[in-house]
């Protein structure tokens, strides 16, 4: 033994090797797996449950593959490390589909459309448009533009992002029955103003506050007035872009709310119209603030069916993305009830929910992103 030991001596790379092979094998062995990664705002491969037959169908080969990329240990360390590798020494301005741009903004990537999306995004413009149809004078279509479109001088430069411009003159073009509620001018001319987080996806609260004045002007309502509300400023959010690119770079945004007591009631609605409450509180889940993931803080997430109680006269029915999360709570200053639906979790009739609830207007508010490619839209004419 003690001459083995003694040639392993000249073999210091060697040892180094194996030590770290079963070293990290023994930590993986010990650490508990992870059901969530946070930073990277998804959840994680378990192990997956080992039968004959998913093995023969290689089922289980595949799920085991993920389990173990997503459970190895230092994980998060080491997405960071590669990340600032390759945008510092090989100068990337693109990762994992997230573009880096100019004062460290980051953007999704959209060079074309998807052969789904092709598919997708008639069928949904047609669904807006049918559906605006049916309730003549109560539809409002808020599409909102990405931040690559208001800021594409930031855009790394040659990016060959597609013509959201364009696209959305068609969209627009193709939905008469409703009134557009088109943003482009009136973001450009504000830009300089903070209206998308640098880490996300989304349009900030100001940006959302900021498209919200522009429907109260088309409708002739009185705007939410923020001086008589108390702002709170949630600093550290890292969004889904950074999760994405891991951008060493990346500079963290600031979530702002405003202090409202109009409670929120999450409903369970069965297919012959009976509602029942799943929960009721606060429009925020305050604790969400204290989480990596802070924006699902507004709305309390992205449920099916909920109702707000407002400050104002008359409902308003919103069928949305995330978007619109932080957009609605300014319009408790304009109406009595507020409902809000997300087709990602709602099958249901929207007409018959329209009458059985009596909602005597309809707001549809998405992102471009999204809209171009929610399978669900087309749900909107059940």
């Amino acid at each position: 033994m003690k001459d083995f030991l003694q040639k392993l001596r000249g073999y210091p790379a060697l040892v180094l090797f194996f030590v770290c092979i079963f070293g990290f094998m023994i930590l993986d062995l010990i650490c508990p797996d992870r059901e969530i990664s946070e930073l990277e705002n998804k959840k994680l491969q378990q192990r997956p449950a080992f039968s004959l037959s998913s093995l023969t169908r290689n089922e289980w080969t595949a799920k085991y593959g993920d389990y173990v990329k997503d459970q190895v240990i230092f994980r998060d360390g080491m997405i960071s490390l590669q990340s600032r590798f390759e945008t510092v020494l090989f100068q990337k301005c693109e990762n994992n589909g997230v573009l880096i741009g100019d004062d460290a903004m980051l953007f999704t990537r959209m060079y074309s459309l998807t052969n789904s999306e092709k598919a997708l995004l008639p069928r949904n413009i047609q669904a807006v448009e049918e559906f605006a149809f049916r309730h003549p004078g109560q539809v409002t279509f808020l599409l909102a533009p990405s931040a690559s479109l208001i800021y594409s001088d930031a855009v790394p430069l040659y990016a060959p992002l597609l013509d959201e411009n364009s696209m959305l003159d068609d969209i627009f073009s193709q939905v008469p029955s409703a009134q557009v509620l088109d943003l482009r001018t009136l973001f450009g001319e504000n830009r300089d103003q903070y209206l998308y987080y640098r880490t996300d996806h989304h349009w900030t609260t100001n940006g959302a506050y900021l498209a919200y004045e522009e429907f109260c002007r088309q409708q002739g309502l009185t705007p939410f007035d923020r001086e008589a509300h108390t702002a709170v400023e949630v600093p550290n959010f890292y969004g889904t872009s950074y999760s994405s690119s891991r951008y060493w770079g990346a500079v963290p945004d600031v979530i702002t709310y405003y202090e409202l007591d109009n409670p929120l009631t999450v409903w369970n609605l069965s297919a012959d119209g009976t509602k029942t409450v799943l929960s009721k509180g606060d429009m925020y889940d305050y604790a969400k603030f204290d989480t990596y993931d802070k924006y699902s803080a507004f709305m309390r997430g992205n449920n099916g069916y909920s109702t707000i109680e407002g400050d104002g006269e008359g409902s308003i029915l919103v069928i949305k993305d995330s978007y619109a999360n932080c957009f609605i709570p300014f319009l408790t200053a304009n109406y009595a009830k507020i409902g809000v639906v997300d087709l990602r979790n709602y099958n249901l009739s929207i007409d018959n929910l329209m009458e059985s609830e009596g909602y005597d207007q309809v707001l549809i508010l998405y992102n471009f992103q999204s809209f171009k490619s929610d399978a669900r839209l087309p749900n909107l004419n059940r």
